[in-house]
């Protein structure tokens, strides 16, 4: 009788077991945490991205985007890939620090994992760990909405900090009033699709501004107004064209160039009535997702209604929400069709392009107001906007949780030594754990020193020494040439409470799940069995 193990799974399925297992989560996730690392705080580095199929390039670093935009091919690394996403849908920002906390938690593990520690024992110390960094982190935090001038001077410096890691960190105190001013008009939603980015290649990234109302990158048809006041708006989604006979999948045989003509009168009648029909809302405004062509466009100027055509539909659904109008398709019912209204429609010039400016909406369009971003490349703008798109994201997330906290490593460090006191009252193994959680806190302000060129040794375990003395307002200041420690609330580098403790409990979790995995199975999808 021979001794193989009675094999239960088909051949082209791969198990790993046990420490196998394990290492393989552990270097995928802490190679993804070694690859978006040199990226983190203001003196950071980008990467370009490339697509291997059209050749476009991308230059970034935003962690979210570069997590997303990789191919990866291990279940770990596709763990902190999900968190990292989850983050930026949540907050904005904080993409990288949390994978890179995340893979620093994992690389402790896997040095307790060695020493024969169990991996449930590490959970337990992680979980204590995490609880009362993130009670500490609530302690240090700061809410200063009841004082309007100190929240607004809060949300400044958070919008600064935010974009002093980013490619808009030269004109960051520009940028951060923009971004304030955009969401301070929003009126405490976190709503952003009242915040319009335009992006126009042609000057530089300071000749970017604020415009109140609504910029739509079109044209006003020909022979028309190039200014309407006091305009009754219909947005609509729906076919202007009249050289096609609308009967899908037909053939037509005509006997004479006149029969030919008849069907084209026809037609152009169908199209007469469908404009007499939009006329009928009392409308001076038209604005279609889909194309006009010249007769309609004809009729609509000669009735004195201004048309715009082929409006993107990202376009339109926001003229829509801000002008307070809906979209429509059929005009059988004027009376139920809502419009959008505004004061005034014109057209302005940016650079070398003709846009129209639509100003003074009604119902929710003191909410909208454009972006116009000016910037020397194509990849320059995009990454500007991803820049800009994250303060903006992490400022409506501050309106509604207006609690803020330290940055530059304070906060890290003031969770450390909770984490630290909270190791002298834990006996056993555990205790191992919960100290390698605050030696993984530690490595956040190590790594901004790093990417800083300064010693990071030096100039950490100085940090650690001050708030470990009860300085806890002291940070790292990477932005003064040599660097030091400095008291970050007179600095300016100020966070929101929000990303942090998002940063702090999603890393622990991801770390957690993979802590678990003992075992990874890769297979094909269970082919449909044919009957």
């Amino acid at each position: 009788m021979s001794n193989n193990p009675t094999q239960i799974f088909a051949d082209d399925v791969q198990e790993e077991k046990g420490e196998n297992a394990r290492l393989s989560a552990f270097v995928g996730a802490i190679a993804v945490g070694d690859l978006v690392k040199s990226t983190l705080g203001p003196k950071g580095m980008d990467k370009i991205l490339q697509s291997a199929s059209t050749g476009e390039i991308m230059v970034t670093n935003d962690g979210a985007t570069i997590l997303k935009s990789i191919a990866l091919d291990n279940a770990a690394a596709k763990v902190l890939v999900n968190i990292s996403k989850v983050q930026d849908d949540e907050v904005g920002d904080g993409t990288t620090s949390v994978t890179v906390l995340a893979a620093e938690l994992l690389r402790e593990a896997e040095k307790l994992v060695n020493q024969k520690i169990h991996p449930q024992t590490i959970i337990e110390g992680y979980r204590l760990a995490a609880s009362a960094a993130l009670q500490a982190l609530e302690k240090s935090a700061v809410n200063n909405s009841k004082n309007k001038d100190e929240f607004r001077k809060d949300l400044s410096a958070i919008a600064r900090t935010t974009l002093s890691s980013k490619v808009l960190a030269q004109d960051r105190t520009q940028f951060a009033d923009l971004a304030c001013d955009a969401v301070l008009r929003l009126g405490g939603t976190t709503d952003l699709n009242h915040i319009q980015i335009i992006k126009k290649p042609g000057g530089k990234l300071s000749d970017s501004y604020l415009d109140e109302g609504f910029i739509l990158d079109k044209r006003i048809g020909v022979n028309q107004p190039k200014k309407l006041k006091n305009a009754k708006i219909l947005v609509a989604n729906t076919a202007m064209d009249t050289d096609k006979v609308k009967i899908f999948g037909a053939r037509m045989k005509v006997d004479s160039t006149g029969k030919l003509a008849e069907l084209e009168k026809s037609e152009k009648e169908k199209m007469r009535q469908k404009v007499e029909r939009i006329k009928n809302h009392g409308i001076n405004c038209f604005i279609n997702r889909q194309l006009i062509y010249n007769w309609p466009e004809q009729l609509f100027t000669e009735a004195g209604i201004m048309s715009i055509e082929h409006a993107d539909f990202d376009g339109i659904e926001r003229l829509a929400l801000v002008t307070g109008g809906e979209i429509a398709s059929t005009f059988d019912h004027p009376d139920t069709v809502k419009l959008g209204h505004c004061d005034v429609i014109e057209e302005v010039i940016i650079g070398e392009d003709t846009l129209i400016k639509f100003s003074g909406m009604g119902e929710g369009g003191g909410k909208a107001c454009t972006i116009v971003l000016r910037g020397a490349t194509e990849q320059l703008l995009d990454e500007a906007e991803r820049s800009l798109h994250d303060a903006l994201a992490v400022l409506s997330q501050v309106v509604k949780e207006p609690r803020v906290t330290l940055g530059g490593g304070c906060a890290e460090m003031v969770m450390a030594k909770a984490v630290d006191s909270l190791a002298q009252k834990i006996p056993g193994k555990k205790r191992i754990a919960v100290d390698a959680f605050s030696t993984a806190l530690r490595q956040l302000p190590t790594i901004l020193a790093d990417n800083a060129g300064l010693d990071s040794s030096a100039l950490v375990s100085e940090l650690r020494s001050e708030v470990y003395r009860g300085m806890s307002t002291s940070g790292l200041d990477l932005l003064t040439p040599g660097g030091g420690i400095t008291d970050m609330r007179e600095l300016g580098v100020v966070e929101s409470y929000k990303l942090k403790k998002a940063v702090v409990s999603s890393a622990a979790e991801a770390a957690e799940l993979l802590l678990r995995v003992d075992n990874i199975i890769r297979a094909a999808p269970r082919r449909r069995e044919r009957m």
